[in-house]
């Protein structure tokens, strides 16, 4: 699995939008500059986000941007989908749709099975969590091997 550099923006940037304090909302500029995002390639993001109803736009001098909902409630998966669609896919198809035969017959349920632990983790983390630097603890865990951080 690849994480784009779509999906890692738009949670650098839900996670700006999670961390501020107040209720105002964050321009676009402050967000790009604080987490070092291309400004052109956020607004394009910031857009999909709030056509995904993550996030929500204002206009005028004191607009920006804010989460549409309680940083509790968006998981890091809501904002990966909204920008990039399925969280697992194989050559652009999503596991359930595809079929093997012979001996590549239990890819089938190998990709299943990723898809369901991706999911498991994404959707079981949410941007308070990130933000406030407090990961589910079965989520922490698997970090706690050395291997977790070595490449192969």
């Amino acid at each position: 699995m690849r994480i784009s550099a779509r999906a890692d923006y738009a949670v650098r940037a839900a996670l700006q939008l999670a961390a501020s304090r107040d209720d105002a909302p964050l321009k676009a500029e402050a967000i790009a500059d604080a987490q070092d995002i291309p400004h052109k390639f956020l607004e394009s993001i910031l857009n999909d986000m709030r056509r995904g109803g993550l996030v929500l736009s204002q206009r005028g001098g004191n607009g920006g941007y804010r989460l549409a909902k309680p940083a509790e409630s968006i998981s890091i998966a809501d904002v990966i989908r909204v920008v990039d669609g399925p969280l697992v896919s194989v050559r652009g198809v999503r596991p359930p749709d595809l079929s093997y035969t012979g001996p590549a017959e239990s890819l089938l349920p190998l990709w299943v099975a990723l898809r369901s632990n991706v999911r498991e983790i994404l959707e079981g983390v949410s941007l308070a969590d990130v933000a406030a630097a407090r990961l589910p603890a079965d989520v922490s865990a698997l970090t706690e091997t050395p291997s977790a951080w070595a490449n192969p």
